[in-house]
């Protein structure tokens, strides 16, 4: 199966009174390139979550999140009133100790006062992750890659499309060699006639021209390249329909994209010898032709898994 690297996936859960969101993007890369932003509370498990990554989306430039929610209430800033109380109750002592009094009290001015003094006002101490709470998480991360995956396959889908439409393009012009390939052996043999007669008394071995005209010939001919290529043509299709499953499901996780892409060169090889053979302006029209339907094929190869 063809997937691409391109691909979005997220998730939300709730836990109590958190929103746990999961997210995460892929785009094309040559290898894993995995950044993470995590939420203070799951940083323990970073490991465990780029292992789930590698193994699930196996290659690409993965930008992954999750951050978490709270409900107004539990996440508002906390007021150390056993701190502010201390900081009133030194202020009053500083007062006396240094024989300065302290002016009329003001609720108003002494509480703008301590809210500014250190740690009176700050969010309550970081959390412990529970079982429970890593137990949600961890599925939710799940999910959000399975909507990676199912992004992927589609975006596999349409990309398939586009591979099958030039591997017809490259079969049809290079059957659309055929006829010049057919009637250029007798075009070469009748140039070289022609050339003869030009030259005024020349005499010449009528067996041992026909001997170099068959190695010329011989020289010339495209069947192998062209055997050569319909079997990468073939081959690239069945690579197209090879089985894919990441290891988190019991699969190999082996994505199939930088093999497309050494068969795709391979296919180069065999159009680029078709034109250096060809001698025919009609023949070599054809194969730029197929050089560009194979150079677009390369440049979608480098989005495929």
């Amino acid at each position: 199966m063809l997937l691409s690297m391109t691909g979005y996936g997220k998730a939300v859960a709730k836990y109590n009174e958190k929103t746990i969101h999961v997210e995460v993007k892929s785009l094309n890369s040559k290898a894993m390139d995995c950044s993470t932003r995590i939420a203070p509370i799951y940083r323990e498990k970073e490991m465990e979550i780029r292992k789930r990554i590698q193994e699930s989306a196996v290659r690409g430039k993965i930008d992954f999140a999750i951050w978490v929610e709270k409900d107004i209430s539990t996440d508002a800033p906390q007021v150390n009133i056993p701190l502010a109380k201390s900081y009133y109750q030194q202020m009053q002592d500083l007062s006396g100790e240094l024989g300065i009094p302290m002016p009329a009290p003001n609720a108003l001015d002494v509480m703008q006062v301590l809210v500014r003094m250190p740690d009176v006002v700050g969010r309550a101490e970081t959390e412990d992750l529970t079982d429970e709470e890593w137990a949600v998480a961890s599925a939710t991360i799940d999910d959000a890659l399975k909507e990676l995956t199912a992004f992927r396959i589609q975006e596999g889908a349409a990309l398939r499309k586009k591979f099958e439409e030039k591997l017809d393009n490259i079969t049809r012009l290079m059957e659309s060699i055929e006829p010049y390939e057919s009637s250029r052996v007798e075009k070469i043999r009748q140039r070289i006639l022609d050339g003869l007669t030009a030259i005024p008394d020349v005499e010449y071995d009528k067996n041992r021209l026909e001997q170099e005209m068959i190695y010329y010939i011989e020289k010339l001919d495209i069947s192998e390249e062209k055997q050569r290529l319909t079997n990468h043509l073939k081959y690239f299709r069945e690579t197209m329909d090879e089985p894919w499953e990441p290891v988190s499901c019991g699969g190999k996780s082996q994505g199939i994209g930088k093999k497309l892409g050494f068969i795709a060169q391979e296919m180069g090889r065999e159009i680029n010898t078709t034109g250096s053979k060809s001698n025919q302006a009609e023949m070599q029209n054809i194969v730029v032709q197929m050089k560009d339907e194979l150079e677009q094929i390369k440049e979608q190869v480098l989005n495929a898994l």
